[in-house]
């Protein structure tokens, strides 16, 4: 399911994007887990994303009831409160002017919105840019899945994160990165620090270079020394906009570290040298 939301205000420092005057409040968790979560399926006949956000589900979904079904069921079913929805969306920043666009994957409430930017967006995580290829996130969506759970029931037990900026709730989780290995694709790093040599220099703390499959299966095997990066980039697309980054625990599904940066000039579509940095302080 693909719909454009053009988001008003980037809430929570650009993590979870609401429309400004449907920031979620606490009544709306706690709404949540008395509804029943509809994941709706891409459209195409033969989809890996069906596959995996399925696998995904059925893995990790403990919160509520969840049933699977299409976009055109969620477009019935999307104005009934008893529900909620796990869905994908095209989101759009408001006044940017690089008109780029992003596949983020969301969990908002069923109601009475008219449109479905202004559904109750409990948790957003950005997945790609449209035009990239689904093989660059969608060996990730077991962890995306359990983080968004994992989420909701931390804002559940704690709402005034709610008003708060909820990165710096989870970069305080920075220091941790030390005590594990973070796994990265070579690709997906600044040429200042493609290599392990480099890194050292200015991280002290364990790094391998490794390939999808690598990563895949630490999130498979629940492995807790491991954090995965998940980068959302352009790629190879003509849009160069925002570059988000973000450090996930392949046990635990937590997030290290999030930030993100405009691509243009020596900022690449990339891990850069001084997000190493930050991770040493």
């Amino acid at each position: 399911m693909k719909t454009i939301i053009v988001t008003i205000l980037i809430c929570f420092a650009g993590f979870t994007l609401y429309s400004q005057a449907h920031l979620p409040t606490a009544s709306d968790y706690t709404r949540f887990y008395k509804t029943k979560t509809l994941v709706v399926l891409e459209d195409k006949l033969f989809s890996d994303f069906n596959d995996k956000i399925k696998e995904a589900v059925k893995q990790n979904w403990t919160l509520t009831e969840y049933e699977f079904i299409s976009n055109a069921e969620f477009q019935k079913q999307r104005f009934d409160p008893k529900y909620s929805f796990l869905v994908t969306s095209i989101v759009t920043f408001n006044k940017d002017k690089t008109k780029a666009k992003y596949n983020f994957l969301s969990l908002v409430l069923g109601g009475q919105a008219k449109q479905i930017g202004d559904m109750p967006d409990l948790c957003s995580i950005p997945l790609s840019y449209v035009q990239v290829d689904e093989k660059n996130y969608i060996y990730k969506l077991t962890a995306l899945v359990q983080f968004m759970q994992n989420h909701i029931a931390l804002v559940s037990a704690n709402p005034q994160i709610i008003s708060e900026n909820v990165l710096r709730y989870y970069n305080k989780n920075n220091a941790e990165t030390k005590d594990k290995t973070i796994y990265v694709l070579k690709n997906e790093l600044e040429y200042d620090i493609n290599s392990l040599e480099k890194i050292r220099n200015v991280y002290p703390g364990k790094v391998k270079l490794v390939e999808v499959e690598e990563i895949e299966n630490a999130i498979k095997n629940k492995d807790t020394n491991v954090i995965f990066l998940h980068k959302v980039g352009p790629e190879n697309t003509k849009n160069k906009a925002r570059c988000f980054k973000i450090l996930i625990g392949a046990g635990d599904a937590m997030f290290y570290y999030f930030d993100y940066h405009m691509v243009k000039g020596k900022q690449t579509d990339s891990f850069l040298l001084s997000d190493f940095r930050k991770l040493a302080r």
